[in-house]
Formats: structure tokens, C-alpha cells, sequence
């Protein structure tokens, strides 16, 4: 039993998805393993998706990490660009997302800009700003890039 507790301390911990913010990747109501060690193991990445604590209102979210430290954002019609570049995205429905812009913004040192797949009903570093990776409580196993 104590065993179980650790690994559940320190390693993996279940979690329910809450919103539709993920979608299609991840529906509400679906169990997600969060590999608690993830961040300080192997590093965040862009494409990984995450669990933080909102810094709004505290509660558990779970979102895509679409740049790091040093590397600059925006969205164009829709489109996001990392660096200027368009990156693949074929989990975003495109389709359902009507002439959406976000400026461009430089994500400082140490910290991650997050969004949701399902952008246009999603609240992430659009509105809330950019993350610590000391923030980060893990990363969703088997959410895919």
C-alpha cells in the first residue's frame, strides 16, 4: 500500500478531464495518467500537454504546450505561429475557429505559453500570460502531438 501511495505522490496520479477546452484530444470526463516526473526527467517541450494549477482560480488544468522559453507566439487568422512558423497541428479544427488574433508575445526564460486544441472555447496563456515550468505538475501520457 505504501508503495502505491508513492508512486501516486511521486510518479503518476490519475486525473479527470473537466472541459472541452482539449478537445478532440481529450474529452470531458476522461481519465489521464500525469506523469509527475515528466518536467524534471526529460523537460516540457512544445506539444507535450501538461497539468498546472490555474493562476486564475487555482483549479486543475490541462492544456498543450505550444512554446518555451526564448521563442515568440502569435495567432493570425486563426493560425498560430511559433517563431514565425506555422506549426502542424492536426489535432486543431481549424474550421471552428472564426479570425481569432493574438499579438505577438515573447515567453521569457523558464516559463511555457499553453493553449487549448479546442481554441476557441478555450482559457489559456492567451488570457492568463505565460507559465513557470515550476509551475507544471506533470505531463498527460498518451495525449499525443
Amino acid at each position: 500500500m505504501a508503495s502505491l501511495l508513492a508512486v501516486r505522490i511521486w510518479v503518476m496520479e490519475p486525473a479527470v478531464v473537466d472541459s472541452d477546452s482539449m478537445e478532440p484530444t481529450l474529452h470531458p470526463g476522461s481519465l489521464v495518467f500525469v506523469f509527475k516526473a515528466a518536467p524534471q526527467l526529460s523537460g516540457i517541450h512544445p506539444g507535450d500537454v501538461v497539468v498546472f494549477q490555474s493562476p486564475e482560480d487555482n483549479s486543475t488544468m490541462i492544456k498543450r504546450v505550444v512554446a518555451v522559453g526564448d521563442q515568440t507566439v502569435e495567432v493570425r487568422d486563426a493560425v498560430l505561429y511559433v517563431d514565425g512558423i506555422a506549426p502542424d497541428e492536426p489535432f486543431v479544427d481549424h474550421e471552428t475557429i472564426d479570425g481569432t488574433h493574438f499579438s505577438l508575445r515573447h515567453v521569457p526564460p523558464g516559463e511555457v505559453f499553453v493553449m487549448g486544441d479546442n481554441r476557441e472555447r478555450s482559457i489559456d496563456s492567451r488570457d492568463f500570460g505565460t507559465l513557470p515550468l515550476s509551475s507544471l505538475q506533470g505531463l498527460v501520457l498518451g495525449a499525443g502531438k
